[in-house]
């Protein structure tokens, strides 16, 4: 039974899942289990939330990825920290960020965070079989939008 010592796993997102009718998605535990539950026409349908978190999680990834100098040198501009070894480090871990995954799911990201995101308009769609449609990122602009 080392598995009951182990840390349970928390959601990365609750609060800023919606389904596709725009209606926010509860985030449960089964068990030590952290679902999503989507109303799939009165029927309660569980989701792991770690299906939902990695899709996430992957798709941020991918939008840093061959980004993080410029995103290093803006949050080091941030912080108020613009010297050459904290953009580096920064940069260093943002190159790295894929393999923070497995800690974030413990640590979970802090709900005044989640609760920023949510304020800014930060949103994950998701269909009623846990698969995500879209996600909402005010700020973002994208290279597929003609206005810009």
């Amino acid at each position: 039974m080392s598995d009951s010592f182990s840390p349970p796993q928390k959601h990365l997102f609750a609060g800023l899942i919606f389904d596709e009718q725009d209606r926010p998605v509860e985030a449960v535990y089964v068990g030590r289990e952290p679902c999503y539950v989507v109303d799939d026409q009165g029927f309660r349908r569980h989701i792991p939330a770690i299906d939902i978190d990695r899709q996430v999680f992957d798709a941020i990834v991918n939008q840093i990825a061959g980004h993080e100098e410029i995103i290093s040198e803006q949050a080091a501009k941030m912080l108020g920290q613009d010297d050459p070894f904290s953009k580096a480090l920064i940069a260093n871990q943002l190159k790295n960020i894929a393999q923070q995954f497995p800690i974030l799911l413990t640590t979970g990201i802090p709900e005044e965070t989640r609760a920023y995101l949510g304020m800014i308009g930060f949103k994950i769609i998701i269909n009623i079989h846990g698969e995500v449609v879209d996600i909402i990122q005010p700020g973002i602009v994208n290279p597929n939008d003609d206005n810009g």
